[in-house]
């Protein structure tokens, strides 16, 4: 009788235990999912492999939240790590460039005039190429700022550099951008 009660109350307090996560990680998600996702839309540039990796990054905090140690870093620097390596990884997977159909009928679907389409094509097409003057480091921290919508000490925290340094790099950045969506003619 005591055995039973003992083995009840151990499998109550573990039903708890994993209550307590799962409510912790539906926090997290709610809280996080649309920086990471913002943040992986920069990288990829594609809604629907943005979605896919996004929950990469989130199937992996939940796997590994037990790693988290909060006296090492903050835990958005932590997560943030998390997905720049979904991300590069996925990069490093796709060394040539794939010519997106669905990114075509998002246009479509949106503008209902032919020259709608081609102009915003034409601006996605200069912001693009603009952005391909940018080395990867600088790519990377414009999608860390913009689209997860970190500061500069977060970002630096994450790539272990110098938040001056983001700031710099941030800076020149920003201006190669300008210059170069100048030079292709005006949005």
């Amino acid at each position: 009788m005591e055995r039973a009660a003992f083995l009840n109350s151990l499998d109550k307090k573990e039903i708890e235990k994993n209550l307590y996560k799962e409510k912790e990680f539906t926090y997290i998600f709610e809280t996080y999912y649309k920086r990471v996702y913002n943040y992986m839309y920069y990288r990829v540039k594609d809604y629907h492999i943005a979605e896919d990796l996004t929950s990469q990054v989130f199937e992996k905090i939940m796997v590994k939240i037990d790693t988290y140690s909060k006296t090492k870093s903050p835990f958005e620097v932590w997560m943030f790590a998390i997905a720049r390596n979904v991300v590069r990884d996925y990069l490093r997977s796709k060394k040539n460039k794939l010519f997106s159909i669905d990114k075509i009928k998002e246009l479509i679907s949106r503008e209902k005039t032919p020259e709608g389409v081609i102009e915003i094509s034409e601006i996605k097409d200069r912001i693009s190429r603009a952005l391909n003057v940018l080395n990867t480091r600088e790519r990377n921290i414009i999608a860390l700022r913009f689209g997860a919508e970190l500061k500069n000490k977060e970002i630096a925290e994450i790539l272990d550099i110098s938040e001056s340094n983001v700031g710099v790099i941030l800076y020149r950045s920003m201006k190669k951008l300008k210059k170069e969506i100048e030079r292709g003619g005006q949005l």
